[in-house]
């Protein structure tokens, strides 16, 4: 049976994303691969391909355990509890 994520319900509803980048590397003068957003609190953050790999760090800081892609043109989302995508 394939792996299900059962963290579904901390998707909060209407959640936006709190930048148009990512929050730290914006405050450090940084640069990032990909963008990330939390979908407990709207939280963007760089990718783990990215080198300061913000989006999990907030992970490990909050447990907030759902992302999705703040990329134009994907539409996924992914479990860093269950470590599955949705």
């Amino acid at each position: 049976m394939a792996a299900q994520c059962t963290h579904a319900a901390t998707i909060k509803k209407g959640v936006k994303p709190n930048t148009k980048g990512c929050e730290e590397c914006l405050k450090m003068g940084d640069t990032w691969v990909h963008l990330r957003m939390c979908l407990e609190c709207g939280h963007v953050g760089c990718c783990d391909s990215s080198k300061n790999r913000h989006a999990r760090a907030h992970f490990d800081e909050t447990k907030h355990p759902l992302i999705q892609s703040a990329e134009r043109g994907e539409d996924w989302r992914w479990c860093y509890l269950d470590e599955v995508y949705l």
